[in-house]
């Protein structure tokens, strides 16, 4: 009870000028403070808001989910993955039209993937049955308990679906966002006259060796050895319209044009004798960030518009092999947009990763089957304004 009771210390009415800056320097120190969180609440939101229109609200909500092996089906599952992890490919498929008769809603590709986005994002399992996607595909020639080339299925399903897309402006929207655009030349070594041609691509097949059968060891190099021009001569030699006969003829081609989302093939399986096919493991590194004004020259990397191209590439997807040409399986490893980090999706399995897990993929000579990648998916790397 004594203690508090008895008389207030008397207290100066005026405090010195070193107090006074102490005091005014903590409450401007707290104003800062308040502006910056206030600031950065500001911005996350805005970057939530642009995501949300993106994306839609469900794949801000999405946590990585798990698609159930239904029979030789780990192929096709790490690809949907692959698919269903890039929002910009997401924000197409939402806005397709739904077909209105059952019949046809059973035969449309896009709109049974949309289901089966929605069913894992919106869902409280761990993990999904594509079994109503797999019917459908098998409706357009993709059989079930196959195990497919990821290459060669990617390539079909992307068909499928731009294909079964009514909305033409979606449709094209969905081939900008692939589509590799390159113009090929041939240039005759006696008269010099250069033929050109624009033509697309959906991915680029890298080779495993160099044009003297030389271990390829870096993503870069392979690339380069792709966009090297190549002397045709002998049974190769072309039909020169001036000198009217075969020539001796220099074949390339330039870039002119980078999608936003851009497919790499490793060409890691080659045919030998008698037909057989054999799996190439020996080890090919690939970077977290690509610059193709790095890796070419200035002849072959040439984009129509350069302030729009700028070459720059972030590693998005990673589709792994691991086995035989003859009995192998698949799963991806897929950068999360929103979370930021590395998922393995393994079928009904999928956990968190490190980037030396990814790196795990880059194969082994001696290791004929240990885990490869096969198929890399980079992203166009986003203006700071853009994130």
């Amino acid at each position: 009870m004594g203690q508090g009771v008895g008389r207030p210390e008397r207290r100066s009415k005026s405090l010195s000028m070193e107090g006074y800056q102490t005091i005014m320097m903590a409450e401007e120190e707290e104003e800062e403070e308040k502006e910056a969180a206030e600031c950065a609440k500001d911005a996350a939101e805005k970057h939530s808001q642009k995501l949300k229109a993106i994306c839609g609200l469900a794949d801000l909500k999405n946590e990585a989910v798990g698609l159930y092996n239904i029979g030789l089906s780990c192929c096709l599952n790490s690809l949907l993955q692959v698919f269903f992890m890039n929002r910009n490919f997401t924000a197409i498929l939402r806005r397709i039209k739904v077909p209105s008769e059952a019949v046809e809603q059973t035969r449309s590709v896009p709109y049974q993937m949309l289901l089966l986005l929605e069913a894992m994002q919106r869902g409280k399992h761990k993990s999904v049955h594509p079994m109503d996607l797999a019917k459908c595909l098998s409706k357009h020639g993709v059989r079930l308990f196959v195990l497919y080339d990821a290459s060669q299925l990617f390539l079909i399903l992307w068909n499928l679906i731009k294909n079964q897309i009514t909305n033409l402006h979606l449709a094209e929207s969905l081939t900008d966002l692939y589509t590799i655009r390159l113009q090929e030349y041939l240039v005759c070594q006696k008269c010099l006259l250069e033929t050109k041609k624009n033509s697309n691509m959906l991915m680029l097949p890298l080779p495993m060796f160099s044009h003297d059968s030389h271990r390829v060891k870096t993503l870069e190099d392979s690339l380069r050895c792709f966009f090297a021009p190549e002397h045709l001569m002998g049974d190769n030699m072309c039909h020169c319209k001036r000198c009217d006969k075969k020539t001796v003829c220099l074949q390339g081609m330039k870039v002119t044009c980078l999608p936003q989302t851009l497919t790499l093939h490793l060409k890691r399986f080659c045919s030998k004798h008698g037909n057989s096919t054999q799996k190439i493991s020996h080890y090919l590194s690939f970077p977290q960030n690509l610059d193709f004004s790095q890796i070419l020259t200035p002849e072959q990397y040439q984009p129509d518009f350069l302030e729009e191209d700028t070459g720059l590439y972030d590693l998005f997807a990673v589709v792994a092999h691991s086995g035989s040409a003859s009995c192998g399986h698949y799963c991806a490893y897929i950068w999360s947009l929103t979370e930021r980090k590395w998922y393995c999706f393994n079928d009904s399995s999928v956990c968190q990763v490190s980037w030396d897990d990814v790196k795990s993929t880059y194969g082994h000579t001696g290791l004929r089957w240990s885990e490869t990648a096969y198929l890399l998916v980079y992203r166009k790397k986003e203006s700071p304004a853009a994130v």
